[in-house]
Formats: structure tokens, C-alpha cells, sequence
């Protein structure tokens, strides 16, 4: 599924922003939710297209926008402008609905204040995963936190992380917002450090603890994170060699994560690959956005493996694919096909789907004319087994996390069709059944929509369903320990 990014320099956000007043900003916030609001209403899918996938986008579009506009007061900068609108982006439930800033803001590592503590969601619980050296009378690593500010725990992270950080309705939406729990991220609507929290240490009593903001040395909120929460190494796509076999590293899904190389290298070790000795190939945090389709590398990379005569038979037909016929909609594929029609290696090597965005075009201008608010166009079928013989003679094992979304996704539904692949690691992320986004930038210019703008009914994969690692799959240590991780995917081998 398709993917975009794009992006404003600080420099002249903050040249901009420093102009601004608080009122600015409030009026800015309204007018984007509103804009927002509209653009769902007229383009997604999920605003005709029957069923349970889209009882939530209905029921939040407007209660939602009344939610969102009555916090609008709050609005006193940028930072705020973007938690508002990331969280009625959110509370669609729908993981390709997002509305990001356009202006270089807050990254994972961000942060104006924190204890010197950093919690991860284990176990379904939050546990103390760092503690900044010299912090006195703090939790320990391993302690679980029962409550904060007098309020169960469970209650506190909803008001802190839900729709502002993460979807706590999923277990990834947990894991990669659980480092914020007590840190202050300049989001004015919910709170910062809280003031006491309690924590549990085995089965002993409770204990409360005061916390107090700690000065914020260059690097701190990095390494309590990383120390928490897997993150991608600088160099996302690579082919080493660990414990005598091939480990195949695919972290990004992005355009720009070297994929020319990168496929050069797997097509130069496809022999070491396809040997008795298995490899595992790491998709832990593989996201990313892509001009064109996301999927299309995670295919292009099993085929370079496994070859297409094997794999034809074996990727997931696709069924019936419904269209929101809209003027929006149909424009976003008409430049899609002219970006794809100007890429002399995309001609080359992916000639059927630029014939297939030929033909969508064809329908949306056909259903416009007729004045239809959908129309339905066959997917890929299914194709028969064409009786090659599997390349691949050893086992592969398949190590995701909660990073894992969008494309990866689509690539684990064809990679658990191939025989002896095991899908290792933690639960991944999850995505609707409305995908492939169209990108607005909003009335103020500091933010981006993105939203699905067709719906795939057929999938059989249900709507905001995870991959889980079935039991001896799943991985019960600390993710953020390389060495310890690597152990574990060894055994798994034996």
C-alpha cells in the first residue's frame, strides 16, 4: 500500500510559527479538522461502502470533529496544532487514516521534561525498562507501575498515550507508545510528568514513588527509548551472515532505503539463500512509505528469492476491490500512473500494474460520467499451482515486531503461504481494509491527510487484524537486546 511523506524545514516552520499568536492557532486547528472532516466525508470509502470495517469512520467522523473542535482552546503552538489532529486521525481506528505535520516537529526521541525513567508495555503491563543513572529514590528495572496520580494505571495511560501517541486498542499501538508514559511531550491535553506514580516489585505491596523532572541531557530520551522499543539500524536494508546463515535485514519500505542495491545483493547470494541451512529474514520496524506500492517491494523481494513461477501460485488473490468514485480519488490515480509511466526501471520491470492503473482510470472516468458513488473491479485471481518446484530447501524464519505495517503486512500474507516459513518475534501492527492513501496537504499548510480511498471487502485477512507469532514463536525478552534476540532466533533453528 502506498505510502507518502512529505515535509516543511524547521527552519521555516519556526520562522512562521514565532509569528503566530495562540488565537492563530486556534483558528488554524479549526479550520484543518473541518477540512479534514470534509475530505473523509467526500472521498472515503467507508462513508458508502457497507459493513462492520467501517462502523467506527462513520460513527467518529462527526462525533469525532465535535470531540476534537471543543479541545481547540488548548491550541497554543505548533506542537499542539499536531497532537490535535493526529488525535481525530486517530480516533478513527483505522491505522491508514493519518494527518502528520509538514514542518520537521517531534520525533520518537522528544521530549520537554522527564524522570529519568522509561516504561515498555510487557506482558500487558507497563514495566520500568530504564532508569537514568544518578536518579534517586526511583523505580527499578522490572517494576511494574500500578497507578499514577491516584489513577489506575490503565486509566492514566488512556487520557496520556491514547489517540495522542498510539492506538492502545492494539497491541502495537501499546508497545510503541509505552516509553512516553511519564515522560512530558509538550501535549498540552494531556499532562506531563505526573507528580506520583506507584510500582510493584514481584509480589510485594505497592510502593509509591515521587517523581521529579531530571535535566535533559543531549541523548538521554534516545537511549531510554532504544532501550525500550526496537529501532532500525542507520542501514535498513542488508545481507549479512549470522551463525553460519544468511540473515536478511528489511527494515524500511521507503523509496529511499537503497532497494536498487539492496536487490542487486540478494539476487548476487540467492544461492547462499535458498540452502539447507534456512535464513531468517528480519522485518522488525519495517515501514515506510513508497510512490507507488509499498507491497510491490515485499513481492519483488520473495520473487527474487523464492522466484515468481514459484510464488504466482501462492500470492493471495486479491478478490473484488471497491472504489469511492470521487474527482479526488481518480486524480490521485491519473498522476500515480504518470509518476509510474516516468520511471524507465518501474516500465520495465512492472508493466501489468501500470496497465492496471490504465484501466482503473478508464472506470473512475466511466463511474464519474454515470454519476455512481462506487464502482467494483475484479482483483487478482487466484492462480493455479504451476508445479515449480520450491527453491528454498531449508526453514525461514520471519522476525516481526510492532513496527511491522503497511507493506510489511502485505508481504507476510504472501510470505505464511510458502512452505516452511515461520513467522517469529511480537505482534505486528495492524491496518483497515480501506487502503492505498491519497495525500492532502490542509488549509493551514502544516499538515498532511492521508486516508484510504478504496476498499478491499475481500481481503482475507480481516480489517485491523495482526500477524501473532504462534506459541514458541513469540519472543518474551527484552526486544531492544540485539544480542539476546539473536540467541533466541538461533534456537529456533535447532
Amino acid at each position: 500500500m502506498t505510502r507518502f511523506l512529505t515535509a516543511a524545514s524547521a527552519a521555516a516552520f519556526l520562522l512562521v510559527a514565532g509569528a503566530a499568536s495562540a488565537q492563530d492557532f486556534r483558528q488554524l486547528a479549526q479550520t484543518d479538522l473541518q477540512a479534514a472532516h470534509d475530505a473523509l466525508r467526500d472521498n472515503h470509502p467507508a462513508a458508502v461502502v457497507p459493513g462492520a470495517a467501517g462502523d467506527t469512520f462513520r460513527t467518529w467522523l462527526g462525533s469525532g470533529l465535535a470531540d476534537a473542535r471543543g479541545r481547540t482552546g488548548q491550541v497554543n503552538s505548533g506542537d499542539a496544532h499536531a497532537y490535535l489532529m493526529r488525535y481525530y486521525a486517530a480516533g478513527f481506528r483505522d491505522s491508514n487514516i493519518a494527518i502528520t505535520p509538514t514542518f520537521e516537529g517531534m520525533g520518537p526521541y522528544f521530549g520537554t521534561s522527564w524522570p529519568g525513567v522509561a516504561t515498555g508495555w510487557r506482558n500487558g503491563r507497563y514495566e520500568v525498562t530504564y532508569v537514568k543513572a544518578g536518579v534517586r529514590n526511583a523505580p527499578r528495572i522490572g517494576d511494574v507501575v500500578v497507578s499514577c496520580n491516584l489513577t489506575p494505571i490503565e486509566d492514566f495511560a488512556r487520557s496520556k498515550l491514547d489517540k495522542w501517541e498510539g492506538n492502545l486498542e492494539t497491541e502495537a499501538g501499546r508497545v510503541t507508545s509505552a516509553p512516553y508514559l511519564l515522560w512530558n511531550r509538550n501535549n498540552p491535553f494531556a499532562g506531563g510528568v505526573p507528580s506520583t506514580c506507584e510500582f510493584q516489585r514481584g509480589r510485594g505491596r505497592p510502593r509509591a514513588v515521587e517523581l521529579r523532572p531530571v535535566p535533559i541531557v543531549a541523548g538521554d530520551l534516545e537511549a531510554a527509548y532504544r532501550a525500550t522499543v526496537y529501532m532500525p539500524p542507520a542501514t535498513p536494508l542488508a545481507v549479512e551472515t549470522v551463525d553460519g546463515r544468511p540473515w536478511v535485514h528489511v527494515h524500511s519500505f521507503a523509496d529511499s532505503a537503497g532497494w536498487n542495491a539492496f536487490n542487486s545483493q540478494v539476487e548476487a547470494q540467492a544461492a547462499a539463500l535458498r540452502g539447507p541451512q534456512g535464513f531468517v529474514l528480519d522485518l522488525r520496524a519495517a515501514a515506510g512509505s513508497s510512490d507507488y506500492t509499498s507491497t510491490a517491494r515485499g513481492y519483488g523481494l520473495a520473487n527474487r528469492i523464492w522466484t515468481p513461477e514459484f510464488t504466482v501460485s501462492r500470492q493471495p488473490a486479491a478478490g473484488e476491490i471497491t472504489y469511492r468514485a470521487t474527482q479526488g480519488n481518480r486524480d490521485w490515480y491519473a498522476a500515480t500512473l504518470g509518476r509510474m509511466q516516468a520511471d524507465p526501471r518501474f516500465v520495465q520491470e512492472s508493466t501489468p500494474v501500470i496497465e492496471q492503473t490504465q484501466e482503473i482510470v478508464a472506470a473512475f472516468d466511466a463511474a464519474l460520467a454515470a454519476g455512481q458513488q462506487t464502482f467494483t473491479l475484479p482483483g487478482r485471481a487466484a492462480v493455479a499451482d504451476t508445479g515449480a518446484v520450491n527453491p528454498v530447501q531449508g526453514p525461514v524464519v520471519v522476525l516481526v515486531d510492532a513496527g511491522c505495517s503497511g507493506g510489511c503486512l502485505d508481504t507476510l500474507d504472501l510470505l505464511t503461504r510458502l512452505p516452511n516459513v515461520r513467522i517469529a518475534g511480537s505482534t505486528t501492527a495492524t491496518d483497515s481494509i480501506f487502503i492505498e492513501p491519497t495525500v492532502e496537504r490542509l488549509p493551514s499548510n502544516y499538515s498532511d491527510i492521508s486516508y484510504g480511498h478504496k476498499a478491499w471487502t475481500s481481503r482475507q485477512r480481516g480489517n485491523n487484524q495482526p500477524f501473532t507469532p504462534a506459541a514458541g514463536l513469540a519472543y518474551a525478552g527484552n526486544p531492544a537486546d540485539e544480542a539476546a534476540v539473536r540467541t533466541w532466533v538461533g534456537t529456533l533453528f535447532q
